[in-house]
């Protein structure tokens, strides 16, 4: 009974995908180009292509991208929502673009640019040089400061990931790359005890 007033009462909300029924807006100069299994975007940065599962269809609107889904099952609410994720990140990265900055904190740690790539030395017997990647833009400030710049977003904060996986923050000192608003919360050593 409790169940069948639930549903009664909040069933349709339950159906549509919050993430999934916004329409996304093309900013002038973007296109979009759709295809059964899949939607390049092209824009002033560079195009990127977005694949498209079977229980969602994607419609352009005027200058609006509209993914809607063909059943409501549990797998179809799903990737309603995550098209509709991917494909506003697409846009927003050939028009904008993405970029993410990693800090060095402490001493001796320093970054500097090499080649197409960038070496880190982060308290190890031996720089660590991180390898260039397609698609992603690597820049050194300073000797502290990294940054990533691409138009997908997945790759960039990939990329961020790996190179802040290479010496994460340590919780006494905080010593580490971290993001650049990265708040790292530090623990008190045994000597604070005694």
């Amino acid at each position: 009974m409790l169940v069948e007033n639930f549903f009664a009462k909040f069933g349709k909300g339950i159906s549509m995908s919050r993430i999934g029924k916004k329409p996304i807006v093309l900013p002038a100069g973007v296109t979009a180009v759709i295809e059964k299994t899949q939607v390049t975007v092209k824009g002033p940065k560079g195009s990127l292509v977005i694949s498209v599962m079977d229980a969602v269809t994607v419609a352009q609107e005027e200058n609006t991208l509209v993914v809607t889904r063909k059943n409501d099952e549990r797998q179809s609410r799903a990737f309603h929502g995550l098209v509709r994720s991917l494909l506003a990140g697409a846009v927003e990265g050939v028009s904008v673009g993405f970029k993410k900055t990693l800090k060095l904190v402490g001493t001796g740690y320093r970054a500097t640019a090499k080649g197409a790539g960038i070496s880190i030395t982060v308290g190890y017997s031996h720089p660590v040089d991180v390898a260039p990647v397609e698609g992603v833009k690597f820049s050194v400030e300073g000797t502290d400061t990294i940054n990533i710049e691409g138009i997908s977003k997945v790759l960039v904060g990939q990329t961020a990931a790996n190179i802040r996986g290479i010496r994460s923050p340590e919780p006494y000192k905080g010593k580490g790359i971290r993001y650049e608003n990265e708040v790292v919360k530090t623990k008190p050593g045994k000597t604070a005890t005694a």
